[in-house]
């Protein structure tokens, strides 16, 4: 079952508290040191798997050593997820932050936890002293993350470039541009003016679209434009 670490000397219990979930002893206690590390004098409580933690939070519902403010949730425990852990803490007790301490990198385990309410994401292989800076990040407001996890999401929340027109006829740079024009609406001469170029020129290339595309009228070449994204 779940230990308290705290004030040495009996007096009354802190008003803020950890708890650390996580079934290896090593990281365990070293996850220990770091939440001690970066909240100095802050009551630590501990548990193994899924079942020890749901006991322990039905017991400290009942009589409250601390003010839980704090669970760092490992993912991979030996009887379930992690996640779950993660929502339940999230659900119901608003006041603390569950962070999650993994090994795992990708974008599957992340969103997941941040699905379920995770407010923080570290990894277990950065060093101490990076770990303990991130979850220091809480007292300012911050979110704590390791730092390849914050480049993670702000490669995800980054406008990827659009997609180019799908070019499966072999239209040149200069077909696609005339193309483009009669699919807006203009015709033959009137693109000729715009792009600078004779009308008989141009009538050319809308010849050679139509045998690259396999048309034979203006409303197929406008339909083929379309499919290509050009309109």
């Amino acid at each position: 079952m779940a230990e308290d670490s705290g004030d040495p000397n009996g007096d009354a219990p802190p008003d803020r508290g950890a708890l650390i979930i996580e079934d290896r002893a090593d990281t365990r206690a070293w996850l220990e040191g770091v939440v001690a590390e970066a909240f100095p004098g802050i009551a630590i409580a501990t548990a193994a798997s899924v079942r020890e933690t749901r006991r322990f939070l039905e017991e400290h519902a009942a009589a409250p050593r601390f003010a839980l403010k704090l669970a760092v949730v490992d993912l991979g425990l030996p009887d379930g997820s992690g996640v779950d852990l993660v929502r339940e803490v999230a659900e119901g007790w608003p006041e603390a932050l569950p962070v999650v301490a993994t090994i795992y990198d990708d974008d599957a385990h992340l969103f997941d936890s941040l699905a379920a309410g995770a407010q923080g994401y570290l990894l277990k292989q950065e060093h101490p002293d990076t770990v303990a800076d991130c979850l220091r990040r809480i007292e300012r407001g911050e979110p704590p993350l390791s730092p390849s996890i914050a480049r993670r999401l702000l490669d995800r929340l980054r406008p990827q470039p659009a997609p180019k027109p799908r070019d499966d006829a072999g239209l040149s740079p200069r077909e696609t541009e005339v193309l483009t024009l009669i699919a807006r609406g203009l015709s033959a001469p009137e693109a000729a003016r715009l792009i600078g170029l004779q009308p008989q020129t141009v009538a050319g290339y809308v010849k050679v679209i139509y045998q690259k595309l396999h048309v034979s009228s203006r409303a197929e070449a406008v339909l083929a434009a379309q499919q290509r994204g050009l309109t």
